[in-house]
C-alpha cells in the first residue's frame, strides 16, 4: 500500500503512488528511495521534516 509523507513545516505531500515527476521522482518511488538530499518543493526543508501522514 502506498504512503503519503506530509511536511511538517508547510504541509506540502509526497504520495508514493503518484511520485513527483517534476522533481524526477517516478510514480511508484517509495519513501525511503527519495534521494537524501530532497527538500520539500513549497518551503526547502528536508526528508528529515516529513512524517507519514
Amino acid at each position: 500500500m502506498a504512503m503519503v509523507y506530509v511536511c511538517t513545516v508547510c504541509n506540502w505531500e509526497y504520495d508514493e503512488e503518484k511520485g513527483y515527476e517534476e522533481g524526477g521522482i517516478a510514480p511508484g518511488t517509495k519513501w525511503e528511495d527519495v534521494p537524501s538530499d530532497f527538500v520539500c518543493p513549497l518551503c526547502q526543508v528536508g526528508k528529515e521534516l516529513f512524517e507519514a501522514k
